[in-house]
This record gives structure tokens, C-alpha cells and sequence, in this order.
């Protein structure tokens, strides 16, 4: 059973008994994660700001948001979500103390990176 990233959240999916039979189907971790498919465009926005930083520059997630979205839990979410996603295409690192950790699981302030 190979592993998988969730299309919406980008968190990994943890394989349930009921999944095991049409797995390759699977493409959400939860209900919430398959009525909230991603409409946004986030990852373009981030691609963008790397590649304009240049090679091994680093941005925080809320520069791509305006001041007043900066505190919006929600928006955050939906940035932290895209780049999750952006590392399961394997485009982007996430980063805590310069150092790469796993984004299912990374927790406070994290910085993003492009992959060279």
C-alpha cells in the first residue's frame, strides 16, 4: 500500500479497513476534506513568490495575505493547506529552523522553500 497525501489538506491519509479494497480510488482523508475541495489559487501565489525571492530564499506563509487576512485562522489554513499539497507534488519544502520537517504534522511557524 503505497502512501498517499490528501487532494484538499495535503495531510497524509491514514488507511482505513473500509479503503482497502478501492484504495487507489482514495483521494480525501475525511468528509470535511471532500465537500471543501480546493478553489483556491494559493499555490500558484507561492511559486510565484519563490521564484521571485530566487534559489534557496525563504518566505512565511502570510506574506501571501493581506494585513487584514494575516490573523483569519481560515485563510491561514487554506495557505498551510496549498503548501502541503505543494510538498506531496514534490515543488516545495516546509521548513522549521531551517530544517525540513513533515507538514501533516508541523506545527507553529514555518517557513517555505522551493525544491532545487
Amino acid at each position: 500500500m503505497t502512501k498517499k497525501t490528501c487532494s484538499s489538506c495535503g495531510r497524509i491519509i491514514e488507511p482505513r479497513k473500509k479503503w482497502l479494497k478501492n484504495w487507489e480510488e482514495i483521494k480525501y482523508c475525511s468528509d470535511r476534506c471532500r465537500k471543501n475541495r480546493p478553489k483556491d489559487l494559493f499555490e500558484e501565489k507561492i511559486l510565484e513568490l519563490l521564484k521571485l525571492r530566487g534559489a534557496n530564499k525563504t518566505i512565511f506563509p502570510s506574506e501571501l495575505l493581506q494585513d487584514s487576512d494575516k490573523q483569519n485562522k481560515i485563510v491561514m489554513e487554506k495557505v498551510r493547506s496549498a503548501a502541503r499539497r505543494l510538498v506531496a507534488q514534490g515543488k516545495i519544502k516546509i521548513l522549521q529552523n531551517s530544517v525540513a520537517v513533515d507538514p501533516s504534522t508541523a506545527k507553529g511557524p514555518i517557513r517555505l522553500t522551493l525544491i532545487p
